[in-house]
Order: C-alpha cells, then structure tokens, then sequence
C-alpha cells in the first residue's frame, strides 16, 4: 500500500478527534512487561475487565513472574486465570510461551524483547496461540516497537468510515497505519487505545451511537 496524503489526513483526523474528546488514555495498565505479554495473550476474544480479574487472581498468589508461572502446573494456571474465559485452552497458551522463554532464552522476557522487530515478530508468531494482533501487542506495548495494533474495534471503525472495505486483511490494514503515519510508538499506542475507547463505547456492532460519537462529523 503507497503511502496517500488524503489516507493520512483523514487518518489523523480521527485521531485528533478522540483525543480532544478523551485525552490519554494511559494505556497498556501493567507494571511490567511480562504482565503485558499475559495480558496480551488472556484478552484473546475476551473483554479488559476479565482480564484484569485474572491477572488479579494470579497477583494474590504471588505468580506473576516467567519462574514461578514456568513452574506452575497448566491445571492450576487454568482455574485462576478462568475470568478471562476459554481458560484451558489460554493455559496452554501461556505455558507454550513460557516454555519457548525458558528454553529459547533462559527465562529472560528482556532478552526476548532487545531483538531486532522484524527476527522478535517473526519469533512470536512461531510461538503457540500467538497470532498477529497478540503478536503485534507485544510488540508495540512492551518491546516498544513502532508496530500498529488492528483489532475488531479498528476494523468495524474504519470500515463505517469508509477508508477500507470490510473483510480487509490484517496485514493491508496494518499497513494502511504504518504507511500512512509516522512510525511513532507513542502515537501508535495512543491511536489504538483510543480506537478501542471508541469501539467499546460508541461503535457498537448492532446499535452504534453515532449521534454520541466524537467522530459522527467525520463519517463520508
């Protein structure tokens, strides 16, 4: 996709627009990269707020570290991580990255993330359960990598406003973000951010409030 001055314009008008109606959103809330990285991998198909309920969960009993969640039978991991939903089938996935950390690199989420981003995305899509927008999460949140984040919300956003069509692939519309902005981490994470503010709130799947929306007067 060649980078286009009318893609990019419009592009940033959408953003200014939820910026002044929102401001920072201070997003990812985590006090470490590996709390990134299992946040990114427990809110597959599932919402914040049951995330946070298991992350919390893992946080009383003192496992939120690559060692301790390392040694931690999948059984366990599995009923404290139920709020996110699908538990089985996310312990597992949690337990295929730590193994892929602990044997690859020694346990160290550090040395996992001061690769080069082409080799560490590469690296991560290899990785059991991660695919591109989990990938791409890590990437942008905690290895802090100008990589864009595309979601549902970004999707049923963009499409509504006409700049892509629907059913576009992930990669093109990726590529419409980072072909058409500057390859600026923080904007990235803000724009996202503020892409899901207004997916969650305002553009709903069966009834958007338009009329509410902040980017209501920039709809074609």
């Amino acid at each position: 996709m060649k980078r286009s001055n009318g893609a990019s314009k419009r592009l940033m008008a959408l953003y200014d627009a939820m910026y002044g109606a929102f401001g920072p959103q201070k997003w990812w809330p985590a006090r470490s990269r590996f709390e990134m990285i299992v946040g990114a991998i427990l809110t597959q198909n599932t919402s914040w707020t049951s995330v946070e309920k298991a992350i919390g969960a893992l946080k009383r009993e003192k496992l939120l570290t690559p060692e301790r969640m390392h040694a931690l039978g999948a059984a366990k991991l599995g009923r404290l991580i139920r709020p996110a939903g699908y538990f089985n089938i996310k312990a597992k996935r949690l337990k295929g990255f730590l193994t892929h950390l602990h044997d690859r690199h020694g346990g160290s989420v550090a040395r996992l993330l001061t690769q080069p981003p082409g080799p560490l995305r590469e690296e991560l899509l290899g990785i059991y359960g991660i695919g591109p927008e989990t990938a791409d999460s890590i990437m942008l949140y905690a290895a802090r990598s100008p990589e864009f984040v595309v979601d549902a919300y970004t999707i049923r956003i963009l499409s509504r406003h006409g700049l892509i069509p629907e059913g576009t692939a992930y990669d093109k519309l990726k590529a419409l973000f980072t072909e058409n902005l500057a390859p600026d981490t923080g904007l990235y994470n803000e724009y996202h951010a503020l892409l899901v503010k207004v997916g969650k709130d305002f553009c709903k799947t069966k009834k958007p409030r338009c009329s509410e929306c902040p980017l209501e007067r920039l709809m074609d």
